[in-house]
């Protein structure tokens, strides 16, 4: 089973809402993860986030890739 860090996407359309989510590779977007580490809002004028940096190590240390979209988003 290969598991990635990705977003899901969450809201209104239009809205830029996200979770941050662990899940199998080959699962859909929207599906069911295994866990949610956090969530990531995106404004016109700001940018809020939450993510559990303990359980995003856990996870990498188990082998889970993080997409590049969470990885620019956990650096900034």
């Amino acid at each position: 089973m290969s598991v990635v860090i990705r977003l899901a996407k969450m809201g209104r359309k239009g809205e830029n809402r996200f979770r941050v989510v662990v899940k199998e590779k080959r699962s859909r977007r929207n599906g069911k993860p295994i866990e949610t580490l956090g969530w990531y809002e995106k404004r016109v004028n700001s940018m809020n986030k939450k993510i559990d940096k303990a359980r995003y190590d856990y996870w990498i240390s188990k082998g889970a890739q993080p997409t590049p979209s969470v990885t620019q988003l956990l650096k900034s």
